[in-house]
């Protein structure tokens, strides 16, 4: 959370988040591993809040305090997004923020926030849900995905890029979460493979035939070769490599241009428009209609 709202971003100028630590108790506070927090006031702070993040609840069994249950509840009444990261969904739930919305927690928790809360609709296997005005996160990894994506909805996806690239987060993670998210971090540097060149060549030309044979070739590797090399650089096959690149050309094209379907499908090396659509759907949950609709740049 700090890493994401609370740093200093000088080139975002002054319309940058403001960040501050509120409490229900006065600091400084003791977190897990003995570190020690300050924090910047009390909970009147959330009066002058537009986002409001809940972190991890002390624990499952701990009753949420009357002033942490009323104080998210009337912030968010006066027009705050509310954020929860794992455990903190019992406090937007105690609050009756979840009544009858979508939300997640990390799996460890998710059977007692359903037995405690039935009125909520859980949503398992998701690293976060957008529920609009209140989101919830699966788990510290999670949370930091969620805090991206709320960049993502506040500033578009070049910045929220950029400063996934500055956090070296990995930007796509598997697992069939319906998230949005940048390439793959490689395991190993590119440049310092020997297949960099070629990965690079390959990603001028998406719209070319890579077969296996022809990156083999191009790279002077037997097949069985470029699947390892694949592997050890990437951590993805030849294959799952390229249909990722190419959705992520195909995200790009969606955020940023107008052009039609059919023909963004062949310039990304689809070949139709259908094959896109599974594809991206497939690694991305989302339909290319639905990602256009909230992440394009282009229109009005």
């Amino acid at each position: 959370m700090a890493e994401v709202f609370g740093l200093p971003r000088p080139e975002m100028g002054e319309d940058w988040y403001r960040f501050a630590v509120a409490s229900v108790e006065p600091g400084p506070l003791r977190a897990t591993g003995g570190v020690r927090l300050m924090v910047d006031g009390t909970l009147d702070l959330l009066a002058e809040a537009g986002t409001v993040v809940v972190p991890g609840w002390r624990s499952v069994d701990a009753l949420v305090p009357e002033a942490l249950i009323a104080t998210p509840r009337d912030a968010h009444a006066q027009g705050a997004r509310i954020l929860s990261l794992c455990s903190g969904a019992f406090v937007l739930a105690a609050a009756g923020l979840l009544e009858e919305r979508d939300a997640t927690t990390h799996w460890r928790y998710a059977d007692r926030l359903v037995a405690q809360y039935p009125g909520l609709r859980f949503v398992p296997d998701v690293l976060y849900v957008d529920g609009g005005s209140v989101l919830t996160a699966a788990g510290s990894a999670a949370g930091l995905d969620l805090c991206l994506y709320l960049v993502r909805r506040d500033w578009g996806p070049e910045v929220a890029n950029r400063i996934a690239r500055r956090l070296v987060v990995p930007a796509h993670r598997q697992g069939g979460q319906a998230q949005y998210v940048e390439r793959p971090v490689p395991r190993e540097r590119a440049g310092g493979s020997r297949l960099g060149p070629l990965l690079d060549r390959v990603r001028g030309a998406l719209d070319q035939d890579w077969t296996v044979e022809r990156l083999a070739s191009e790279a002077a590797l037997s097949p069985r070769g470029l699947h390892r090399h694949f592997h050890n650089a990437t951590g993805l096959s030849p294959g799952a490599w390229l249909v990722a690149e190419r959705v992520a050309r195909a995200r790009e094209l969606l955020e940023g241009t107008l052009i039609p379907i059919e023909k963004l499908a062949t310039s990304c090396g689809f070949g139709s428009a259908a094959t896109l659509r599974y594809h991206f759907r497939n690694v991305l949950g989302s339909s290319l209609a639905e990602y256009r609709a909230r992440f394009s740049t282009t229109l009005a």
